[in-house]
């Protein structure tokens, strides 16, 4: 983190000396996001198990600078995001209420939530011919890395990324990640995976995540992708994509394709280092004496195809995970996003040996005359989930609406409705909803 802020404090600098240079300031933008969030989870199997009630307004402010002139360009981003109460979200289990916090919000040595919270920083970053290098805070979207931005605040990262459009038709991206600032924190912590332990009172955890890869768009329908991430002493995963779309009668037909092959790195891949806490959830073939216990050893493939025709979209998609380990990715245990189509409102359906299938239909009301109006409902079903004893099995049923303002003095303004259930006997069944409005003001 040192060398990191040095470097920011430096890049910070050069841009401050051509601040007032052309582009600089004439291509600037500034909006100012206003995000107001509702969420309600009940566990449905645990009677010790007392709901999530929370509710917030959020404020997502992002500056970015254009370029300075010359060959080589100078710019600076900022981002300054504030989260305050408006229900407290009970005091963590009391009695009289029995609300539990911390959906939304961090909590206090108490357990209660707190009233406000707040974390941000800047970016500087470079332009030269069509490369792109950016140093700071980033939210990357990648397959094996992506942002979180599923509650009142998203997540955040610190870290390094280039990427080159220098080759028509190819986007190389490359770049090493730090540290995280989950979506209900002001800390910024150590990178990690699901299953990761505390030995001796300190959480294994690390500083580097490296990844690079490229998207290839081979013609206008089809699009391939390889991509490659490494989290020291965790993990090095391999990413394969394929996304292709047919024009079929009137509609279209879409086929999403992804393979990843992910492994041991480091501490992980030896019986010490697992020790240590370097571990990964997951099945290992059961007994506590296998000493490949907690070892990162998934391979997860999945198909996705989805017509959309007038309005309607139907799609059905089947994931297959085999390895003794779940599917790893960056995951601090505060909300994370990985890159699965299985990945949903409540679960993720990546544990170790889970087969998945799913089926989605969605409708945009605009061709019956009501625009800005969209619904969609999807229905996932995993099996085969190893565990000692018996098999596992899960499924979700999500629904959602939206609808967007067209016109008037609210012109803009998002408004949507998000209802989950979670049943089996991987994880506690659970129902979940979340209501949100937004709205976004341009500044510059």
């Amino acid at each position: 983190m040192k060398a990191l802020s040095v470097s920011l404090a430096v890049a910070a600098a050069l841009v401050t000396q051509q601040a007032f240079s052309a582009g600089f300031i004439e291509d600037s933008n500034a909006t100012l996001g206003l995000r107001n969030f509702v969420y309600h989870n009940d566990i449905a199997n645990r009677d010790d198990a007392p709901s999530a009630r929370e509710w917030g307004q959020g404020f997502l402010f992002n500056y970015s600078s254009g370029y300075t002139r010359g060959p080589v360009g100078f710019g600076l981003d900022a981002v300054a995001l504030i989260g305050v109460k408006l229900d407290s979200g009970g005091d963590g289990g009391s009695p009289t209420d029995s609300r539990t916090p911390g959906a939304l919000f961090p909590r206090e040595s108490n357990g209660e939530a707190v009233d406000n919270y707040s974390k941000g920083g800047l970016t500087a970053k470079l332009r030269f011919s069509k490369t792109e290098a950016r140093l700071g805070i980033l939210q990357p979207k990648l397959p094996v890395v992506t942002f979180n931005d599923g509650r009142l605040l998203p997540q955040t990262f610190d870290g390094g990324q280039i990427t080159s459009n220098e080759i028509e038709n190819l986007t190389l991206t490359a770049g090493q990640l730090e540290s995280t600032t989950t979506r209900s924190s002001t800390d910024s912590i150590g990178l990690r995976i699901a299953g990761a332990a505390a030995a001796n009172g300190i959480q294994a955890d690390s500083n580097t995540f490296y990844f690079a890869g490229g998207d290839y768009k081979i013609g206008k329908d089809l699009l391939a992708q390889y991509y490659y991430g490494n989290l020291e002493d965790f993990y090095q995963q391999h990413f394969l994509g394929l996304t292709h779309t047919l024009a079929l009668g009137d509609g279209s037909l879409k086929s999403d394709l992804r393979y990843f092959d992910s492994r041991s790195d480091g501490k992980n891949a030896s019986a010490a280092g697992r020790a240590q806490g370097y571990r990964s959830s997951g099945y290992w073939n059961g007994a506590a004496a296998n000493p490949d216990r907690f070892e990162v050893d998934n391979q997860t493939w999945s198909a996705l195809f989805t017509y959309s025709q007038a309005g309607h979209s139907l799609g059905v998609g089947y994931q297959q995970l085999s390895g003794s380990s779940a599917f790893p990715f960056l995951s601090q245990g505060d909300g994370a996003t990985a890159y699965l189509i299985t990945d949903r409102q409540i679960g993720k359906f990546l544990s170790a040996g889970e087969r998945t299938w799913l089926a989605e239909y969605g409708y945009d009301f605009a061709k019956l005359g009501v625009p800005g109006l969209k619904a969609s409902v999807a229905y996932l079903k995993g099996d085969n989930v190893n565990r000692a004893g018996s098999d596992a099995e899960e499924w979700e049923r999500d629904l959602r609406v939206d609808y967007t303002v067209q016109n008037g003095a609210l012109k803009g303004l998002g408004l949507s409705w998000r209802n989950a259930i979670l049943r089996g006997d991987v994880a506690d069944d659970a129902k979940e909803n979340r209501l949100i409005a937004s709205y976004s003001i341009a500044l510059l």
